[in-house]
């Protein structure tokens, strides 16, 4: 698995994850809301199955 995130894409995935997994837990939010889950482990394994089918990356290229 080729990373295929960049850092403001990585962020913004962790701040949603972890958004929907609390509203979960603190504020009863609906069950749908475990999706946060997906974002969350996308980011911290810096991979995105989508990303690779459809050949787009957010990562720097290196020269």
């Amino acid at each position: 698995m080729k990373a295929n995130i960049g850092g403001v894409d990585r962020i913004v995935r962790i701040i949603a994850g972890l958004a929907l997994i609390a509203w979960v837990l603190f504020a009863n939010g609906p069950v749908w809301a475990w999706i946060g889950i997906v974002p969350l482990a996308t980011a911290l394994f810096n991979f995105c199955p989508a990303y690779g089918l459809l050949g787009i990356s957010t990562c720097k290229t290196k020269n």
